[in-house]
């Protein structure tokens, strides 16, 4: 089996190598490994796409326009009389028991697939897969929940101005201590609202997040498996030499073409994000400022890239955390 798998390796390179030639000026240009794959390009549009076409149906759908909304809660009144829709009330059952558990149902996701798919059965590969999981969830971690106190959003959001608004006066709090709530839990603990600041919106961050980091380790280990689509990544590498991600790998493309593509866990990680797909667009129907929407969109693909574009260009990153599929 090493054998075979570095005989394997052995003809990829040498295959690039060829590829290197000068005389091979036919050949495909390679992607930059500074900037995303076209296919890659192509789904990371999707989510701009979804925020820009819920953003201007809020405004020409009569019904959504019409509907009372109230900025400091970012969302239409939650009386069911007044809402425009099912899914512009929190309390509808996919926000609560889904969007609101979104990472624990990206997380289940991911380990189904690379624990259940067979292209991830080598130890090295779901190591390094669970090493960028941990990557992608401290990022997630860090600008929704804790950094080093208060997170990323409730930080951005008392630097931008805003503070805890008493609700209701209560002998056991003052006005200052309620104001001076750090967080947005915090503050509705207290029996305050979390007013006038910009308040990036964590929704948005966190189904962007979740559903680019299924699709770069659904994708790419299912399309190497399948070999339904050539290798588009490239590399840099420690000798500054710019190869295709194929060096790195020790099996060949189309390993299990005569075989499932997807498997059962597949399946299951693309239902996971096909819904976080329609609940982003339903966020960006119902919830939020278009201003909020694209910070929150923006955070999420800035995570994305330290953790999936960055370690194309930085070998000793990569040689950690590796690359999907590979």
């Amino acid at each position: 089996m090493v054998t075979t798998r570095r005989a394997a390796r052995a003809a990829t390179e040498a295959n690039d190598t060829v590829m290197d030639s000068p005389s091979r000026s036919t050949s495909t240009p390679r992607s930059s490994p500074f900037l995303p794959t076209p296919l890659e390009r192509a789904g990371l549009v999707l989510f701009p796409a979804l925020l820009i076409f819920g953003t201007i149906y809020s405004i020409i759908s009569p019904q959504t326009r019409a509907a009372p909304y109230d900025p400091i809660a970012q969302s239409h009144l939650q009386d069911p009389s007044a809402s425009p829709s099912y899914f512009a009330r929190k309390s509808n059952i996919f926000n609560v028991l889904f969007v609101k558990r979104g990472w624990a149902w990206i997380t289940v996701a991911f380990f189904v697939f690379i624990f259940s798919h067979p292209s991830t059965t080598d130890t090295g590969r779901r190591v390094r897969a669970s090493l960028r999981w941990v990557a992608v969830t401290t990022m997630w971690f860090l600008v929704t929940q804790w950094c080093f106190g208060p997170a990323l959003i409730d930080r951005g959001f008392r630097w931008t101005g805003g503070r805890c608004e008493l609700a209701r006066r209560e002998v056991e709090f003052g006005s200052d201590t309620v104001g001076d709530k750090v967080t947005a839990v915090a503050c509705k603990a207290a029996g305050g609202k979390w007013k006038g600041g910009h308040d990036i919106s964590g929704h948005v961050f966190l189904l962007t997040l979740g559903t680019a980091f299924l699709m770069q380790e659904v994708g790419w280990a299912v399309l190497r498996w399948s070999g339904k689509r050539n290798e588009e990544r490239c590399v840099v590498m420690t000798d500054g030499a710019l190869k295709s991600a194929n060096v790195e790998s020790d099996t060949s493309l189309g390993e299990g073409s005569e075989r499932p593509a997807l498997g059962l866990g597949g399946k299951f990680a693309v239902g996971v994000m096909g819904l976080s797909a329609w609940m982003l667009l339903m966020t960006a129907i119902y919830f939020h400022t278009w201003f909020e929407k694209f910070t929150g969109l923006l955070t999420a693909v800035t995570a994305f890239y330290v953790v999936y574009i960055v370690p194309r260009f930085v070998p000793a990153v990569r040689q950690v955390i590796g690359l999907p599929g590979i």
